[in-house]
């Protein structure tokens, strides 16, 4: 069977998007996938606030030695006892336990974070690839492979690590400021309010910043999508590139892209790494202002010299989880530009699988596809890729069970779009086509399909053994089956000669076999699955003369009993079909065998004539 191919669709020129479309509704589409794991995340939320405390009572315990120093050394210039080593001890070895206990609270706290955010990683990676064998054929037409594997990748690394970096911060910080807040308070109220001038300044940046940088971060996601899908274009047709020297040309385009992501990576960095500096210089400026109003309430004695100590302490650490809030609001901005591309991309319209209603036989039952013979009908058939550009205008043809039919025509009439329409790749903007006098689109997708089997002139393998490429038509084959219908297709022929036979792996892009073999083995393939009605499309292109020969025996043994659509430019190839379709803008403008046809000496024939002319 063939495969799509990657390829640039008409939207794969560069876009740039203002800002994030849906902001809400993308956190809201992250929530519900965050959502399972209600418990985990609560158990997080406790452990990281009791990090917080127990890091926040530090400071105080902390100046409380200090006091008892400074309490000491004093008492020893007074003649006193002097300073209490034993004391400040238990004071330091409660502190140590403080410091381990809130550490092991934070690694459970970091373990399960990372967990979660892993198994949310996991779940979108699982829902995009379903929804990749769920989207209609027109989403690949619009779209570059690039873009999509840009989404599984980088999309959803980024949204997982901004994900677990922003739950266990953003709990961090503010249990941080709330804590911190409190204790400060305790120590003295005038100190704290000078403090709190930082909040409103802060908020105010950080608010001005976040909207700034958020369009940057959208734009950054998007272009990363674009560089991906030119990176992927180029080396899916290095042969190409090189055979007609455009290298400049690639690589021209790519600096172009390159720059675009280039400019929007560095805005979205520059502008959200401003919080940073900015937060630090606000925070300086109340560290002035509360040491020297700390000095002076220390000389009128309102306040100790531990607690001076414990409130500066406090103070750093007040801007510190101000600091990380901008740093959040950073990160909150890439994985909701990640969350967004990811949610629209599993949003996107999917082909429906199921038909509304089922085509029954007159006891009632589902008609299944054992039932079937092969009798296929196209009725007045109307069809365009887009709906105001029609391609296919009137279409009918009248196809009997075992019947030989050659689909023939000048290129862009409307041949390979007609056996896409046979298989429901696309539906029809008017008319039916009937199987056996069902409707096509009376059947679910995937049953229909079990119906077909397709070679095309792309061919498709996968990494695997040539053993694996030929059991894919048929999962449940045997060995001995999978041979038979190697040799039906004159695979055996050169499989034998190879290292390791069929065991042999096929890399990535099955490069360590011919482009003739590919198409043998794809061909395998087809008679493995062993069909009721069958697709050829330029099935033996690439393939030399004497194996078309080979071919041609093997498919004409296929398809005897079971109905056949053969699309074909070398008219050599179908002089024995049952029915000669020739279609020219989309329409069939004749029909009837190749004798007929040569006959009417109409376009048929000048086709076939003109395919052995002789150049004077």
């Amino acid at each position: 069977m063939g495969g799509p191919r990657g390829g640039r669709g008409p939207q794969g020129r560069m876009m740039g998007t203002a800002k994030a479309k849906d902001f809400k509704g993308s956190i809201k589409s992250l929530f519900k996938y965050i959502g399972n794991y209600k418990f985990a995340i609560l158990i997080v939320v406790i452990f990281a606030i009791a990090s917080t405390v127990f890091n926040v009572i530090g400071p105080k315990i902390l100046g409380n030695a200090t006091t008892e120093l400074f309490n000491g050394i004093m008492s020893k210039y007074s003649g006193g006892s002097g300073i209490d080593f034993g004391k400040i001890a238990g004071i330091l070895i409660g502190l140590l336990c403080i410091y381990i206990t809130s550490s092991v609270c934070g690694f459970v706290q970091n373990f399960l974070m990372s967990t979660v955010t892993q198994k949310v990683g996991y779940r979108l990676r699982r829902d995009i690839s379903y929804k990749i064998n769920l989207l209609p054929m027109n989403y690949f037409d619009r779209h570059q492979t690039g873009e999509t594997l840009s989404i599984i990748t980088n999309d959803v690394d980024t949204l997982c690590t901004s994900l677990n970096q922003v739950a266990t911060q953003a709990v961090t910080s503010i249990s941080t400021i709330i804590g911190v807040l409190y204790m400060m308070f305790s120590i003295n109220w005038m100190m704290t309010l000078i403090a709190l001038v930082i909040l409103p300044v802060a908020l105010i940046f950080i608010s001005l910043i976040f909207k700034i940088s958020q369009k940057h971060f959208r734009n950054q996601q998007d272009y990363l999508g674009h560089v991906n899908g030119q990176v992927e274009e180029t080396i899916s047709g290095v042969n190409i590139v090189q055979a007609f020297n455009t290298v400049d040309r690639n690589v021209e385009e790519f600096e172009k892209s390159n720059n675009m992501l280039y400019k929007s990576a560095w805005k979205s960095q520059f502008f959200s790494g401003l919080a940073g500096p900015i937060m630090q210089v606000i925070g300086n400026l109340a560290y002035g202002a509360i040491a020297v109003l700390g000095g002076y309430l220390a000389i009128q004695g309102t306040i100790t010299v531990g607690d001076i100590q414990s409130f500066i302490q406090y103070v750093r650490q007040f801007t510190m989880p101000i600091q990380q809030l901008a740093q959040v609001s950073n990160m909150i901005q890439q994985m909701t530009a990640s969350a967004e591309r990811i949610f629209e991309f599993i949003g996107e319209k999917e082909e429906s699988q199921e038909a509304e209603n089922h085509c029954k036989k007159p006891n009632g039952e589902n008609v299944t596809v054992d039932e079937i013979t092969g009798n296929v009908t196209f009725d007045h058939v109307k069809f365009g890729y887009n709906e105001d550009k029609i391609i296919i205008h009137d279409f009918s043809a009248k196809v009997k069970q075992g019947q030989k039919i050659a689909i023939v025509g000048p290129t862009g009439a409307g041949k390979t779009t007609m056996v896409k329409l046979l298989m429901r790749f696309y539906d029809l903007n008017g008319g039916s086509i009937l199987v056996d006098e069902h409707n096509i689109n009376d059947f679910d997708r995937r049953e229909l399909r079990e119906l077909y089997g397709m070679v095309l002139q792309d061919t498709w393998l996968f990494k695997g053994s040539i053993m694996e490429n030929i059991r894919y038509g048929k999962l449940d084959a045997s060995d001995e089956d999978v041979v038979k219908a190697a040799k039906a297709a004159h695979v055996d022929d050169f499989v034998k000669h190879l290292p390791d036979g069929y065991n042999m792996v096929l890399n990535e892009e099955a490069s360590n076999v011919s482009q003739g073999q590919k198409q043998l083995l794809t061909i395998a393939r087809t008679i493995l699955a062993d069909p009721k009605i069958l697709i050829l499309d330029e099935a033996t292109s690439s393939v030399d003369t004497r194996t078309e020969a080979f071919i041609q025996k093997a498919m004409d043994n296929l398809m005897e009993g079971r109905t056949s659509f053969v699309i074909a430019h070398r008219l050599s190839t179908i002089k024995n079909a049952d029915l000669i379709l020739f279609m020219k803008d989309g329409d069939i403008v004749e029909q009837g065998t190749h004798e007929e046809l040569l006959a009417k000496g109409g376009y048929y024939a000048d086709l076939y004539n003109s395919q052995f002319d002789k150049v004077s």
